[in-house]
């Protein structure tokens, strides 16, 4: 049978009173400074994680202003591309109706000043034609018929040999 002893008696009543204060003086705060420590790394992280999330969302919003950013700059790129091309074209046509007029304005000036030459030359011709017919004649032809016959003559000459007349074939 077991023999028991006082003193392995007295050995378990020490252990189990060292036990109990041991629990109480050591255990307890260990275990809270554990617990303490499983908390704070626990709370470390899940303020890492969210964290984490914010960061992914500001890159989110970040990637998502870039985005918003490019498609501006080429809204703005492809608008003064417009107004460029939109600009050109009014000054290229300004400065073809400028031409235009110009070449009309000179067409006018040049048809007027051939007029004007046409009709000087028509009165000197008829000047000549009344001299040359009184010289043929011996007498003076100053009457206003006989400067009307000459005006008419060169009326039908310069019909007859106009460049109009000349261009269909008519001489």
């Amino acid at each position: 049978m077991l023999n028991f002893s006082v003193t392995f008696i007295i050995t378990i009543i020490n252990i189990t009173i060292l036990f109990f204060i041991l629990r109480k003086v050591l255990f307890k705060p260990v275990t809270k400074v554990m617990a303490d420590r499983a908390k704070r790394v626990q709370d470390s992280l899940e303020q890492a994680e969210k964290d984490k999330s914010e960061a992914k969302q500001l890159l989110e919003r970040y990637e998502a202003r870039l985005k918003n950013a490019d498609a501006q700059a080429d809204e703005i790129i492809r608008l003064a591309r417009e107004t460029a091309n939109a600009e050109a074209e009014r000054i290229i046509a300004a400065g073809k109706s400028a031409a235009e007029t110009m070449q009309a304005n000179a067409r006018r000036q040049i048809e007027a000043e051939h007029e004007a030459a046409l009709a000087q030359f028509k009165a000197e011709a008829a000047l000549l034609v009344i001299a040359a017919s009184s010289r043929l004649l011996g007498r003076d032809l100053q009457t206003d018929d006989n400067r009307r016959y000459a005006n008419m003559l060169m009326d039908e000459l310069s019909l007859q040999y106009s460049p109009r007349a000349v261009r269909k074939g008519n001489v």
